[in-house]
């Protein structure tokens, strides 16, 4: 039986994938930082849990390793935070949102490439938000960006390993983390419809799922635009500016 583990299970996405994958059979290690909603969460669903918080690295490190071997480990925790003064930057919300985001990442990578299998995968949830730079989003996507490139970078390295990499950027998915949004966020969709599309491309050993595709599409073709033009167009689509 294949097994599979997932950070961030108690909401959103990640328990949706976690729910997902059990339903068709796999083993589960669900994580996350607080093993009450992990439980609640997963009510009924035979699994093992973890708890740690992926910022503490010899927390993590203590967490994950007595795991038995993994085919596939999808990391998908984070958090977001704007920065809604850019005059008035705020370095220690840049600093939390980069090491929930990336360094965290990087600690249970850490603790978990030692484990995964021949021929198994890992998987890094990062954010569409890295096509453009966005207004009040200096630290969520440059969080995001890193991701990105160090995904990309591992999945060079790792290839001679035999361990596959994904890169996942998913749109607007309706979590409880995007309801504290105060903008509209086009294409939204469903805890149901990012987990259908994410264990498609993962089961298809896709390096890089981006969904939805329609507004994934909108988005590289702005993404060609030259900087000034789509700095101008984001100031009034954006913060609505006239």
């Amino acid at each position: 039986m294949k097994r599979v583990l997932i950070t961030g299970a108690s909401s959103g996405i990640g328990l949706q994938l976690a729910r997902d994958y059990h339903r068709e059979g796999w083993q589960l290690v669900a994580c996350g930082r607080n093993r009450e909603k992990l439980e609640q969460a997963l009510a009924g669903i035979e699994c093992e849990l973890c708890e740690f918080d992926m910022q503490q690295p010899e927390q993590t490190k203590q967490a994950l390793s007595g795991l038995a071997p993994l085919d596939l480990v999808i990391l998908n925790a984070g958090n977001c935070e704007y920065i809604d003064d850019a005059r008035q930057f705020d370095a220690a919300l840049f600093a939390r949102v980069v090491n929930a985001n990336l360094l965290g990442t990087a600690n249970c990578l850490s603790a978990l490439l030692p484990r995964i299998k021949h021929g198994g995968r890992v998987a890094v949830v990062s954010s569409s938000v890295t096509f453009l730079p966005l207004t009040r989003a200096e630290a969520y996507g440059a969080s995001k960006a890193g991701l990105d490139y160090l995904v990309r970078t591992l999945g060079i390295d790792l290839a001679p390993h035999h361990i596959g990499v994904s890169l996942i950027r998913p749109g607007f998915v309706d979590t409880p983390l995007t309801r504290r949004n105060d903008f509209p966020m086009p294409g939204r969709v469903s805890p149901e419809q990012a987990s259908q599309a994410i264990r498609q491309g993962l089961a298809r050993g896709k390096s890089e799922i981006s969904f939805p595709f329609g507004f994934i599409s909108v988005l590289r073709l702005l993404s060609w635009l030259p900087h000034r033009l789509w700095a101008w167009l984001a100031k009034r689509t954006v913060r609505g500016e006239k």
